[in-house]
């Protein structure tokens, strides 16, 4: 019975977290298209300049920055999509590969977001771990419940005989 109930509310549980995964990389994304100013003040820290200098030695990096992130943006609004997409349709439908391909997105994006962040020592390194938990507590509740549907068919089923009439 355990394994029954996990097989029917983990894949809602991991559908759910990955969506929301996929929202928040849409949001991400916008955020870099329309809002990310070209160098933010731990940009600075990091180059050891002041945005009067870097404006001075390099007068065209905001505009080519701008650029950089609205590609940038995209591309992480549309794995945003794509990771909606995947954990809509495939999760539901138990689609083989569906694990592994979350697992490699998660890896190549957030994770790697995460970890580049916490090695620049970013003032966003604590919020920007989040993604990455979730995304991997989505895979785990995924994986339980292929754990759990593989236990429920391996599990002999009893029948009840039923009086006839």
């Amino acid at each position: 019975e355990h394994a029954v109930k996990a097989q029917s509310v983990l894949p809602y549980f991991s559908k759910w977290i990955l969506v929301s995964c996929g929202v928040s990389l849409i949001a991400l994304g916008g955020y870099f298209i329309l809002a990310r100013p070209p160098l933010l003040p731990e940009d600075l820290r990091y180059l050891g300049s002041s945005a009067i200098q870097v404006q001075v030695l390099l007068p065209r990096l905001a505009s080519w920055l701008q650029s950089v992130f609205t590609v940038m943006g995209g591309f992480m609004a549309g794995c945003g999509v794509l990771t909606m997409f995947v954990s809509m349709r495939a999760i539901p439908n138990r689609l083989n590969g569906t694990g592994m391909a979350l697992g490699a997105a998660g890896l190549l994006t957030v994770v790697t977001m995460s970890s580049a962040n916490f090695m620049l020592n970013s003032d966003f390194k604590w919020v920007l771990v989040a993604p990455s938990i979730a995304w991997l507590l989505g895979l785990v509740t995924y994986w339980a419940s292929r754990r759990a549907e593989s236990a429920a068919k391996s599990t002999p089923k009893m029948q009840v005989n039923t009086p006839r009439p």
